[in-house]
């Protein structure tokens, strides 16, 4: 509106001819739709309703990172974010669902990378493929531990010492697990592999039922996410033994990680990631990442996450793409060594 005025103005100054004037009238007036253009089409652009889709119950990691994220897009790239639950099959029926729905860019679905790193090598039958699914972006990532309890002696410090001690102890490292074929029960499993030693994996419905026996000596140890553990062992409650990270974690610095202890086979960070059905178009998949890394990038989203222990990833499609394919490739060595087989 100012540059249609300040045009205006000088034609009535000058005292122009009244074409002139009509001429300048519409040229500003043309200036100025478009420069509104832009603004109109992202109010357009705008969804009305976004779906977030989580295979686990409300209250968990995945579930309140999704909610935090769906606050941060509700009333800038939707109208109303809705965050739909749908816990069962370890998070299979999650994927499930996306694949069946509208590939529109308002269906999207937060999952661990599990459901489509190592199920499709674990389960002899699923209900999805890898294929039906579209990768947006990594929202965040953890490290996963391997730590003991008083059942096990103090001067067991770090991964050989463990190794030493469970030789010597047959039958007394029950390792507890968030779940069959997770990634940390297979972390577990194949450490006993290369260090040439017997556990009994004892699978849980996740970190929450475990933590207690091993703080009260009724599990040697566990193997479960980072965050589940640093406040425990700050505590000298329980010992990490060894970090999966790439790197020492700076929320346990004290801690060498299983590269560090002689087993670099088990490096890994699981991400989290959001997924589109199949048949996304490329723009609306640009779109989402766009708005779910701005989002991501805010720091309350940041803050969320220090209490768990764990990284802001914000990713690129194409970082998520390639993660994919890489860690599905080292689940696929996991399992084949470990001869795992979640529905045997």
């Amino acid at each position: 509106m100012f540059k249609f005025r300040f045009l205006f103005n000088i034609a009535l100054k000058e005292n122009q001819p009244m074409k002139t004037r009509r001429q300048l009238i519409q040229g500003a007036a043309a200036v100025s739709v478009l420069s509104l253009t832009p603004l109109i089409s992202r109010a357009q652009t705008r969804l009305e309703s976004l779906r977030i889709i989580v295979g686990f119950p409300p209250g968990g990691t995945t579930d309140a990172f999704s909610r935090r994220v769906g606050e941060k897009l509700r009333g800038t790239f939707a109208n109303t974010v809705i965050i739909d639950n749908k816990p069962g099959a370890g998070g299979q029926l999650g994927v499930m669902t996306l694949k069946s729905a509208a590939a529109d860019g308002a269906h999207i679905l937060y999952s661990p990378a599990s459901m489509m790193t190592i199920y499709p090598h674990s389960y002899s039958r699923l209900g999805y493929a890898v294929s039906d699914v579209a990768p947006i972006g990594i929202g965040h990532s953890t490290d996963h531990a391997f730590v003991v309890g008083p059942a096990v002696p103090d001067s067991v410090k770090n991964l050989r010492d463990f190794v030493e001690w469970a030789k010597a102890n047959p039958g007394k490292a029950s390792i507890g697990n968030p779940a069959a074929g997770s990634m940390p029960h297979l972390l577990a499993g194949r450490l006993a592999m290369l260090g040439g030693f017997q556990i009994t994996n004892v699978p849980f419905a996740g970190s929450g039922p475990a933590i207690p026996q091993v703080l009260g000596g009724q599990l040697a140890g566990m193997s479960s996410p980072l965050g589940d553990w640093v406040q425990h062992h700050r505590g000298g409650k329980a010992r990490i033994l060894a970090t999966s990270g790439p790197e020492r974690s700076p929320y346990t610095p004290d801690v060498a990680t299983y590269r560090e202890q002689g087993f670099g086979e088990l490096m890994v960070r699981e991400w989290f990631g959001f997924f589109a059905p199949a048949g996304i178009s490329d723009a609306n998949r640009d779109n989402l990442n766009t708005a779910l890394r701005a989002a991501m990038n805010q720091p309350d989203i940041r803050d969320f996450l220090t209490p768990l222990a764990a990284y802001l990833e914000a990713s690129t499609v194409a970082d998520h793409n390639r993660r994919l394919a890489a860690d599905s490739d080292m689940a696929r060595r996991l399992v084949s060594a470990l001869g795992f087989k979640a529905d045997s």
